[in-house]
């Protein structure tokens, strides 16, 4: 390889990836490693990647060779790239798929019925070696019967056994059939319900394909991550035009699943009666029906059984949705990992968890199948231009001993309700004549004395869904111009008209808070968008903000600091 001085990324022995932001070619190499690499750090300068198993796995799943890593890393390196790093990569590249789920026979990837899927699996390995180390894995033993060339397990115990697998190394290409489920005529409407032209763009139907691929064997599961405000709901609703199947779509909220609703209405030729939901208000099953995590994972005690996990056996879903995927919960991973059988897809902006469980995303919904970066979709036109800048606010002087006793926890609380910030917000929205703000926090109390201070409307998780909505609904229509939100707005909100969003308090350091909130002001409306993050100077705050903003150099923007004293504020 040739080495350029001038080239933006310094390859480590220990598999990290420097990036040099300054240099000429640094958008282009970070386009090229993103695919496979995971972005640590993201300080002024020097941005640090990692390459991971799962990453790499992920880029395999997705089509990536390791050639292709290797030309990326020999394109973009500024040195002589480490001996014998990228034959690790080819390594565990080759993980991917050494190790399969499949039947004795089988001849395609799906079965019409229950009663034609096997009560049993396959799980085989050409090399012996690698037989030999799952069969003397004490975790697995109660899960497989050894045979000759593989091991036989339940047909109940295929998630369970591929996350145990992935968990010591092995991903699984799981070529096993899956159910077509029962039939439902569906098809995407070339003008909306509401009078408008209607058409796939060229991403959406890639995502689509991405997911299902030709129909046999290994296709028909997997993630597409695609940036808030592009269109992931067109993907699945494209996705059940292709496969025509009864569809279970899950998600995050109430909100959610009315737009969800609304969405499928509009532009599908679904009629009413055959979509349903099914909520902590109705619950209801349709061949379409949409419902909530949080209905799912209700029980009536601690140690009791999840009630509404019979909705997964309702009817023969062929295809289950589980949207912003990333927000999965723990307990709905022991029912998918019995579903194996049936067509799963998982929509998301960011595949990052903050319990680190991406694992059990890959193993259970299935593996990221395509991604596309924010400024790509940014830079034609898809989703709004977003202006990204940190506002460093003074902390009086009244509170600096109070901050400096207190306990981790009551310090960030402390600094995330500095009451400099409220003046900041009313200067924010004073400058802002022109947008529709979204003024967004943690703390309720904050959150109230911000709504009296704007005399805006204020959502909680305390509010009616019906008021909630008719709040949402006065937000698009223009009659309200700024409304504080907290965290229950993060998720799956569709307000396509706001244009800046204020962040005056997080939940500590999550980068898919970040990526939810972004997301909120994305929509393409011919004009910037503004997200404004309130920190307070020399606190806690800061470091959490730090890590917060890995989302956003992730995804290639950049963001600028300011810093106003409290003399300015007054």
């Amino acid at each position: 390889m040739s080495i350029d001085p001038a080239n933006p990324l310094i390859v480590q022995s220990d598999r990290t990836l420097l990036l040099d932001v300054h240099a000429p070619l640094s958008e282009e190499a970070r386009t090229a490693i993103m695919p496979f690499a995971e972005l640590e750090k993201s300080p002024e300068h020097i941005h640090t990647f990692r390459i991971s198993p799962l990453s790499l796995w992920n880029a395999a799943s997705a089509g990536l060779t390791p050639v292709e890593v290797k030309q990326a890393l020999e394109t973009y390196s500024r040195y002589q790239i480490p001996s014998g790093i990228l034959e690790s990569f080819t390594d565990t590249m080759a993980r991917y798929g050494k190790i399969r789920l499949t039947t004795a026979g089988q001849e395609n990837g799906s079965a019409s019925t229950f009663a034609e899927m096997p009560d049993e699996l396959f799980l085989t390995a050409d090399d012996e070696t690698i037989r030999t180390e799952i069969g003397a894995a004490k975790v697995l033993e109660k899960y497989l019967t050894r045979t000759e060339k593989g091991f036989l397990l339940r047909l109940t115990d295929r998630g369970t056994v591929k996350r145990e697998l992935i968990r010591l190394g092995w991903p699984v290409q799981d070529d096993a059939p899956l159910l077509a489920g029962e039939t439902l005529n569906i098809t995407l409407r070339k003008t909306s319900g509401m009078g408008k032209p209607f058409q796939v763009r060229d991403y959406q139907a890639d995502a689509a394909r991405a997911v299902l691929g030709d129909g046999k064997a290994g296709t028909g599961y997997g993630v597409v991550v695609l940036p808030c405000g592009s269109g992931k709901t067109v993907v699945g609703m494209m996705v059940m035009s292709m496969l025509k199947t009864n569809t279970l779509v899950l998600t995050t909220n109430v909100a959610a699943v009315h737009q969800w609703i609304a969405e499928l209405l509009d532009k599908t030729d679904l009629a009413p009666e055959q979509i349903a939901e099914y909520t902590g208000d109705t619950k209801a099953t349709a061949p379409v029906t949409v419902a909530t995590y949080q209905i799912l994972t209700w029980r009536p005690a601690k140690d009791a059984d999840f009630p509404h996990f019979k909705l997964f056996r309702e009817r023969a879903w062929g295809l289950i949705i589980y949207d912003e995927v990333h927000l999965l919960p723990a307990p709905v991973f022991r029912v998918t990992a019995e579903l194996q059988a049936v067509r799963r897809l998982g929509l998301t902006a960011t595949l990052v968890r903050e319990d680190g469980a991406e694992d059990a995303v890959f193993s259970l919904v299935g593996p990221k199948r395509y991604d596309v970066p924010w400024k790509d979709l940014e830079g034609r036109g898809w989703i709004a231009e977003a202006v990204c800048t940190e506002i460093r606010l003074d902390m009086p002087e009244k509170l600096k001993v109070p901050y400096a006793v207190a306990a981790p926890r009551e310090k960030y609380r402390i600094s995330s309700e500095n009451p400099l910030k409220e003046i900041a917000v009313r200067q924010l929205v004073e400058n802002h004549r022109e947008d529709l703000i979204l003024v967004i926090g943690q703390y309720i109390s904050q959150l109230e004395a911000l709504a009296g201070l704007l005399k805006a409307p204020l959502i909680t998780g305390k509010t009616p869904n019906a008021e909630r909505e008719k709040i949402y609904n006065a937000f698009r229509r223009g009659e309200v111009r700024v409304i504080v939100v907290s965290k229950v707005a993060n998720f799956a909100i569709d307000l396509p008209d706001a244009s800046m969003a204020v962040q005056v308090s997080g939940s500590f350091g999550s980068r898919q808070e970040e990526a939810q909130r972004l997301g909120r002001i994305l929509r393409p409306k011919g004009r910037n968008s503004y997200f404004y993050t309130l920190v307070s100077r020399f606190t806690v705050e800061e470091d959490f903000a730090a890590n917060r903003q890995k989302f956003l150099a992730e995804q290639g923007y950049k963001y600028s600091i300011q810093h106003w004293s409290a003399e300015e504020l007054r």
